[in-house]
């Protein structure tokens, strides 16, 4: 990989990860100040849940966008794929039920579970088997 090609990659990343952390204060704010009172506390729980974890991946993505500045392997990409297929499975399927009581996205939020969990794991293996780390 170039390093034209690296930098574009890390600069995807952390932009994706900023916009995305931008996104989940937002609604994490829009769910304590604007649903409160107007939703049931299970279903603003339900949100919370969902923004709590848009953050952390979030903050994530940052990493990613760090990682790619350092690892030669494509499972850094691979785990900042899986981590924003999180975001938009896991929290948004938990935005929707928590703000409309739908359930009819809940099916996807395991879904979303795992590929939060694939992407801890793609970083952990581009980190353990890249041939080359730079500093």
């Amino acid at each position: 990989m170039s390093k034209h090609t690296r930098t574009t990659t890390m600069r995807l990343w952390i932009v994706a990860g900023a916009l995305n952390g931008f996104l989940a204060v937002a609604f994490g704010a829009f769910a304590a100040h604007g649903l409160r009172g107007r939703v049931p506390d299970a279903d603003l729980a339900i949100f919370q849940t969902g923004a709590h974890y848009h953050l952390v991946h979030a903050v994530a993505l940052v990493a990613v966008g760090l990682a790619a500045a350092h690892l030669k392997h494509r499972g850094v990409s691979a785990a900042g794929w899986l981590f924003l297929a999180g975001i938009v499975l896991f929290s948004g399927s938990l935005y929707v039920l928590g703000f409309t009581g739908s359930r009819a996205l809940v099916m996807l939020t395991p879904v979303g579970g795992t590929a939060f969990l694939a992407g801890w794991l793609a970083l952990a293996w581009a980190a353990i088997s890249a041939k080359h780390i730079s500093t």
